[in-house]
């Protein structure tokens, strides 16, 4: 089994390798599609990493991953695909998915802002022609 590489993007800047020793892959019967090996194979793949106690990430890197799953620990499944490998792969693509999200920084607070005068100005244009229209749906005077 091979390394995971996290490839870089936000909040991983040089990329991000997990040793395959810290990733714990757990084999079972998958329910998709698989015809007749289907019910002798184990194709469906658990793919378990302890972020918590793993010496890959940064000190901020941490923080924010914790931040996103406080149990300190991912667990991604696949069994779309027929055969192990795939799944496999599937998995570890998934796994190195979910980490970029939770890595990268969070998006910059919102300023807020104010309608311009234009902006007021056709509102308020837009009630009156509104209020104008209604007022003149009133009964007919007798």
């Amino acid at each position: 089994m091979r390394d995971l590489q996290v490839p870089p993007g936000p909040g991983v800047p040089q990329g991000l390798v997990i040793p395959s020793a810290e990733l714990v892959e757990r084999f079972s019967k998958s329910p998709g599609p698989g015809g007749q090996s289907v019910n002798t194979s184990d194709t469906r793949v658990e793919l378990e990493w302890d972020m918590a106690s793993s010496p890959s990430l940064t000190e901020t890197q941490r923080r924010r991953a914790l931040a996103r799953w406080p149990e300190g620990r991912i667990t991604v499944a696949a069994s779309e695909h027929r055969s192990q490998h795939r799944n496999r792969m599937a998995a570890r693509e998934r796994l190195a998915d979910q980490l970029r999200q939770a890595l990268a920084p969070p998006p910059p607070p919102r300023r807020p802002t104010r309608p311009t005068r234009g902006s007021k100005e056709r509102r308020l244009k837009e009630k009156k022609q509104r209020a104008e229209t209604k007022s003149l749906r009133g009964r007919v005077g007798d």
